[in-house]
């Protein structure tokens, strides 16, 4: 049977079978057919389809037959004896160790060192910008706003861009290699969350404080072109991975 007679017994409904690896015709061939791209299109997809159920046959067991956990019994009982750990952790060393309750506070005098709570560390360091409020010399060197109402409005500002982001980067990744940039955006959010949060407590920072100011702002910037460059020179071989594994991509012959 000549190579024309096997070309046209090629089913185009999805029964068919592709031509083996040594068939396979070159770019050239495919592109002189004059069937048109619905049938190139289709052997794409054949293909794509006969290797993946190669690779899953010839895969080991986890990946070809576990694909996932029925909800009941497995995951809720994993879960619940996880929960109870915690919860039984919890009550021994609340009883164990109970916490110290010091002496009522003196509604008289007022505490030398004011903090919040641990969490907004970072809204209180934004308070404590004041040296970045500008003195306008047209206003003969004084302030346009009181330090106070320039950390309100810092808040305000890192809150808002805060918010925008989920607005600005609307990609499908999963993953920091994926999106270096946002990767960058997010350590830099981090590293200024905590820089800030020590600004916050500078009065029991035994260093000096003008470094401690300069550090705030440096590290987060320093830390983003870090991730980035790492990030960007892992992506190249992180995308050929992840296309050579879910597209089976082949080189041009």
């Amino acid at each position: 049977m000549s190579k024309d007679t096997n070309t046209e017994d090629v089913q185009t409904d999805g029964s068919g079978i592709v031509a083996p690896d040594d068939e396979t015709p070159t770019w050239r061939e495919r592109k002189e057919r004059s069937v048109g791209l619905s049938r190139l299109t289709y052997e794409y997809f054949e293909r794509s389809r006969r290797e993946d159920q190669d690779l899953r046959q010839e895969s080991d067991y986890v990946e070809r037959d576990v694909l996932a956990f029925p909800t009941w019994p497995h995951e809720i009982i994993r879960n619940l004896a996880i929960a109870s750990f915690f919860t039984g952790m919890i009550l021994f060393l609340s009883a164990t160790l109970p916490p110290h309750i010091g002496a009522p506070a003196n509604p008289s005098s007022t505490p030398a060192i004011i903090l919040p709570d641990w969490y907004l560390y970072w809204s209180f360091g934004l308070l404590k910008l004041n040296p970045l409020n500008p003195e306008l010399a047209i206003l003969g060197g004084q302030k346009l706003m009181a330090d106070r109402t320039y950390g309100v409005l810092a808040n305000g500002v890192v809150v808002g861009i805060i918010a925008m982001v989920p607005f600005l980067n609307k990609g499908s990744a999963r993953r920091p290699v994926e999106q270096p940039f946002w990767a960058a955006v997010g350590v830099m959010g981090v590293l200024f969350a905590f820089t800030i949060s020590i600004l916050a407590v500078k009065n029991l920072y035994p260093g000096n404080p003008d470094i401690l100011f300069d550090l705030t702002f440096l590290a987060p910037i320093v830390g983003g072109f870090v991730t980035y460059a790492v990030l960007k020179t892992m992506r190249e071989g992180y995308m050929y991975d992840l296309n050579k594994r879910y597209y089976r991509l082949r080189p041009p012959k």
